[in-house]
């Protein structure tokens, strides 16, 4: 009997696969990759073509050795390796560690891990494809040049500890651009009114929101001009003008791809990118299902398309005609406008293997995150193939003298797809019953009024599913970068996580500046968007990838170069403090660490001691009147407090002006050129330079 060997990436995989397949396959797991760049060195021959100097990954002899032994038993290997180009890299680093003959290795992949998938697989083998390995490649040599050309500039500039990647660099920047918006942001006061009518007839009052003049919408701007207005508003007739009813149409979403899994995951279920992805690669290896074996639940999870399998779409359509009726089922497919660009590797959607196989059937089988996850991506799919959610609308409008205000509701005149999937944004109406019993001739008067000041808001801090949302507009790296980009910079410390926001942290800041500084391409979004579309290119077979490699190559050795002569000017130095140092007496240094600046003996290594560095502001506490401070929180982000924490409370995320608010009396802080009251309340605002009132 023929003897074939499948090797896989995982352990978890070669329980699935087994099962599927007969005795005289052996399936065994590479454990990831088995070969890569050394760490000792760059790993790149510049001289010779820049052809990568590849080394067996340490600890993977013993893997290696058992695959060799049964290599030699085999009459056929498959590479069944992830269905992608780090995938395809994987089978082709195999290929060499093995010295596996060309004539009896085939190349296999499959979207799910399901019998079916696996079966058509062995029927479709095929060979390496090996521009998907050149653009894996040449991933790995672009961000190898940069980590080892750039990261140790940064730590002759910024002491040690610290790295800079060719995609983690460009998402680092876009926190520290958004900071600088949020920082430089000025608060504009606006008012909402509203007012609360009574309808004759009816015990409930309707709410009706100020809209502006006949002729245009109004911003009301101050207390002043409200009160004005409410004075006119106060002896007006309130008299219905317009009502218009109508349809809206909301449309299914379609199935998850890797970045909206990883949006929606954080926005509903809490989860960061990397748990997202782990989790999802469990779903996707294989589950011990009750009575059924290790199954795999979900199709592969990294991928860009939003397609589906003919076969698929067929069973999904098919159960909700069973489950919910006919007239639940979409005639079409829902589609996202973006499919005409690039798709990684033409996969399909991340949806389930079998779409029976529903999150209460599998329930006592997952885990709680498991099952989450799972009926996320499970109501998602589904969805994608019902009809649009229609409703009806009404939407009033109101005269009172001059001035206009308008009510708005909508009520569901067919669920569709919400039966199975709702987005949590979705707005409550209260005003349906009313709006129902309204027309022209309905007897309208003033009850009341309600007013409330409100304050523009800056751009929000990005969260995890912000900053993945925004590195796809750009077409910044792949649905594989996304989680360990983010990862990265938090490990780094060059960004901190707080209730789901990320903040920039001091040594952060640091590093954005040198690099935006001294290497302006690296950290430049159209650069790094062009360069993804250069790999696309490799893949596509289009493009040479040691072009790539050759055009880049110079320019950045070029830019560290220059960085390295002007080294001098902005290396940070150890600033002397007149701290005293308690167990030697010297004075203590300011040093730079991987967590931001310390304070250190400088008798060291004789002398151990280290102090954190409260840097002064030179602004007296607004609550005691000692010194404020710069300090960080426990994950490294800046803000203001007092040298007398924690018997002193104050504590400000701006810095604090000597100013005292000429309006309220409260402390006043400083945004740019500008002096803002530190109440909100108050909105008080000043130009920092003369002092004029804004």
């Amino acid at each position: 009997m023929a003897r074939y060997l499948v090797i896989v990436e995982s352990p978890a995989k070669v329980k699935t696969i087994k099962k599927f397949l007969g005795s005289n396959y052996v399936v065994m797991a590479s454990n990831g990759h088995v070969r890569d760049l050394p760490k000792s060195q760059m790993g790149v021959d510049v001289e010779h073509d820049y052809e990568p100097k590849y080394i067996t990954i340490r600890g993977k002899g013993e893997i290696l050795a058992a695959l060799r032994k049964e290599v030699k038993k085999a009459d056929k290997v498959y590479l069944a390796t992830d269905p992608d180009r780090e995938g395809e890299a994987i089978s082709w680093h195999l290929c060499q560690a093995l010295k596996l003959d060309p004539k009896k290795t085939y190349r296999i992949s499959f979207n799910e891990i399901t019998k079916n998938a696996v079966k058509a697989s062995l029927k479709n083998a095929r060979e390496i494809d090996t521009d998907l390995v050149d653009a894996q490649q040449a991933r790995r040599v672009l961000d190898r040049v940069v980590g080892y050309k750039i990261s140790p500039l940064l730590w002759a500039k910024v002491k040690r500890g610290l790295s800079a990647g060719r995609v983690q660099s460009v998402a680092l920047r876009i926190i520290a651009d958004r900071e600088e918006e949020i920082d430089a942001f000025i608060p504009e006061e606006y008012w909402s009114l509203e007012a609360n009518l009574k309808v004759k007839g009816e015990k409930k009052l309707l709410k009706a929101k100020f809209y502006g003049t006949e002729k245009q919408k109004m911003t009301i701007h101050s207390k002043g001009e409200l009160d004005r207005i409410v004075k006119e508003l106060e002896d007006a007739t309130y008299a219905v003008e317009e009502i218009r009813k109508g349809e809206r149409v909301k449309k299914a979403p379609v199935p998850f791809t890797t970045s909206t899994l990883q949006q929606e995951a954080s926005k509903v279920l809490n989860f960061a990118t990397s748990k997202t992805m782990r989790i999802a690669q469990q779903l996707y290896e294989g589950i011990d299902i009750k009575g059924n074996g290790t199954v795999g639940l979900i199709t592969y999870l990294r991928t860009d398309s939003t397609r589906i399998s003919d076969e698929a779409d067929v069973n999904v359509r098919t159960y909700i005609a069973d489950q919910y009726g006919a007239e639940y089922v979409s005639e079409g497919n829902t589609q996202t406008g973006k499919e005409n660009r690039s798709i990684q590797d033409a996969h399909e959607a991340i949806r389930p293997t079998d779409v029976s196989r529903t999150p209460a059937a599998m329930k006592d089988s997952l885990t709680r995150d498991q099952y989450r996850l799972y009926q996320l991506i499970w109501k998602r799919f589904v969805a994608s193939r019902m009809e649009a959610a229609r409703y009806e609308t009404t939407s009033v409008k109101i005269a009172a003298g001059d001035y206009r205000f308008t009510v708005a509701a909508s009520r569901v005149a067919f669920e569709g797809f919400r039966c199975v999937y709702t987005e949590s944004e979705e707005e409550k109406e209260e005003n349906n019953v009313l709006l129902k019993n309204l027309d022209r001739n309905s007897q309208l008067s003033r009850e009341s009024f309600d007013s409330k000041q409100h304050f523009t808001q800056p751009p929000a801090h990005y969260t995890e599913a912000a900053l993945v949302k925004t590195l796809e507009e750009l077409g910044i790296g792949r649905p594989s970068t996304y989680a360990p980009t983010i990862s990265t910079i938090i490990a780094r410390r060059y960004v901190a996580k707080e209730n789901k926001n990320l903040y920039l942290t001091e040594i952060g800041e640091v590093v954005n500046n040198i690099m935006k500084q001294s290497f302006p391409s690296i950290v430049d979004v159209n650069f790094t968007a062009n360069m993804e579309g250069l790999l696309d290119g490799v893949a596509e077979g289009k493009v040479n990838w040691k072009t790539i490699i050759e055009n880049f190559y110079p320019d950045i050795e070029e830019a560290v170069a220059k960085a390295e002569e002007e080294q001098e000017k902005v290396k940070i130095e150890d600033e002397v403090t007149d701290v005293v140092c308690d167990q030697c007496g010297r004075n203590m240094v300011i040093k730079y660490g991987p967590h931001g600046r310390f304070l250190a003996c400088p008798g060291f290594p004789e002398c151990r001691n280290t102090k954190p560095y409260l840097e002064k502001v030179g602004v007296a506490c607004p609550l005691c009147g000692k010194e404020v401070v710069i300090r960080k929180t426990k994950k490294g982000r800046k803000y203001y407090g007092c040298e007398d924490n924690p018997d002193c409370e104050f504590m400000s995320w701006q810095k604090p002006s000597e100013k005292k608010c000429p309006k309220c009396g409260s402390y006043m802080v400083e945004k740019g050129n500008k002096l803002l009251c530190s109440d909100e309340k108050c909105g008080y605002v000043e130009n920092k330079e003369n002092g004029k009132s804004i």
